[in-house]
Parts: structure tokens; C-alpha cells; sequence
């Protein structure tokens, strides 16, 4: 997995422990946004994605502190700006998301292939505007 992490964050200009944490947070949150049926095959498609979603991409409640808390319990916490929150926290900016969606969406392309991925990123509302 490191040599795809590695990939990835050279190509999106962030540190490999950065990215690695990061690229598990967004095939975490399309796991749970996404249909069951072509995320599973491009997250089982895209080398080491499933130990990534188990290890950073757990439930999205469990990060952002008291901010964090706060928009849930307004119902502002979830979806694409949730998970813009979380990656923010992390130490990323927006450029910086960007990019890694960017080249997180590359590299699933080229393990998962385009109509596995396309059916994935067409089916979460607002995430085409950032890959």
C-alpha cells in the first residue's frame, strides 16, 4: 500500500502519512454514502483501500471536536461538507483536498476502472465538483 499512498501524495504535494490518513477518510465516507454495489468493488479493486477504510474511514461523528459536534446536531456535519471538516482538520487545505481527490479518484480509476468509479462519484451528491 505504501507505494500507492506514496503515489498519491507525491503527486498531490502533501506528506505520505498525511495522505494516507486522508485517503482513508474519503473511501471511508464513500463507503457510506455511496451504493454498497460499486464502492465494495472499488474499494476491493484499489490495493490496500480496505485496510485504509478500516484503520481512518470509520464513522464521520467521531471527528471534529466540539465544532464538529456542534454542526452535527444541527444537521450541518454530514455529506461533502462533513467530510471537507474532517479533512480540514487534519491540517489540509482546500487546495490541498482538492488535489488529493483529485488523484484518490485517479488511482481507483486505474485499479477499478471508469464505470466502477463514475457510477460511485455521480451517485454522491456534490463530490464531481471537487474531483
Amino acid at each position: 500500500m505504501n507505494e500507492v499512498i506514496d503515489q498519491i501524495a507525491t503527486k498531490a504535494g502533501i506528506a505520505p502519512d498525511l495522505a494516507e490518513r486522508a485517503v482513508g477518510m474519503i473511501l471511508g465516507f464513500l463507503q457510506r454514502e455511496a451504493p454498497e454495489g460499486p464502492v465494495t468493488k472499488m474499494i476491493e479493486s484499489f490495493p490496500g483501500a480496505t485496510d485504509l477504510v478500516a484503520q481512518y474511514g470509520g464513522d464521520a461523528s467521531g471527528g471534529g471536536g466540539l465544532l464538529g459536534g456542534l454542526l452535527s446536531a444541527v444537521g450541518a456535519g454530514g455529506g461533502i461538507m462533513g467530510l471537507g471538516q474532517q479533512l480540514m482538520s487534519t491540517g489540509l487545505g482546500m487546495g490541498d483536498i482538492t488535489s488529493l481527490a483529485k488523484e484518490t479518484v485517479a488511482t481507483a480509476r486505474q485499479y477499478a476502472g471508469n464505470d466502477v468509479v463514475d457510477q460511485v462519484v455521480n451517485s454522491v451528491p456534490g463530490l464531481s465538483q471537487f474531483i
